[in-house]
């Protein structure tokens, strides 16, 4: 993997947040994070402001990796650039995003579940892959399926990953980092849960390091 892709995959785990409330909650949660050890963010677009949030957060705490989820189009592309964000998140594989991505120089992360998408991701010279919905489209099972005729990939599986199942995941040797939101969902945000995200962060990172150990 390249030096941007193995930063992710050493951490291990990225958060998945939806963010309601960005100019209130982004920098305490890029704070809380990074006391976790967890010094990465997937913002998603499924809430606005996304890309207000990607600011605060680069502004914040500059050593921190953002980057945006749920992204659905070249203009949201833009925008994560113009926040300072560093890496993109799709979740389907769209040729026109993967290349407008490409030329303009930030790392894309498709989400692939079938031989057709590793074929088409193959073409861009894409070396990781999201798999989503992970547990839904068949979990370890099928992804160990999809490693066999395309070695060349890592892959980042989100949905239904947690606590429970993270050490398991991530012993798979194809499996560059895992997303989840478990450590970042709606209650411990809105309510402003800090010392709870930064705890669950420190256990993934625990549940990390033991599994590659």
């Amino acid at each position: 993997m390249n030096a941007f892709n193995q930063k992710i995959s050493d951490i291990g785990v990225v958060p998945v947040i939806k963010l309601n409330h960005p100019e209130r909650d982004a920098v305490s949660l890029a704070r809380a994070l990074c006391a976790g050890d967890v010094p990465v963010a997937e913002v998603t677009f499924r809430a606005a402001g996304a890309d207000a949030a990607i600011r605060l957060m680069r502004e914040a705490v500059p050593e921190m990796i953002v980057g945006a989820g749920t992204v659905t189009s070249t203009a949201q592309i833009d925008a994560v650039l113009a926040a300072g964000g560093q890496f993109i998140v799709t979740p389907g594989f769209d040729p026109e995003l993967v290349a407008c991505a490409q030329e303009r120089n930030i790392p894309i992360f498709p989400g692939c579940t079938t031989p057709t998408d590793y074929h088409a991701a193959l073409k861009f010279g894409l070396e990781v892959l999201k798999f989503f919905p992970a547990e839904q489209s068949g979990g370890l099972a099928k992804i160990r399926a999809m490693s066999a005729p395309f070695p060349q990939f890592r892959v980042m599986p989100t949905g239904g990953i947690s606590l429970k199942n993270l050490a398991e995941y991530l012993r798979c040797p194809v499996i560059a980092a895992c997303g989840g939101s478990y450590m970042v969902t709606a209650d411990l945000i809105d309510n402003r849960k800090w010392d709870e995200i930064t705890a669950l962060c420190r256990k993934s990172r625990e549940i990390v390091k033991e599994a590659r150990a």
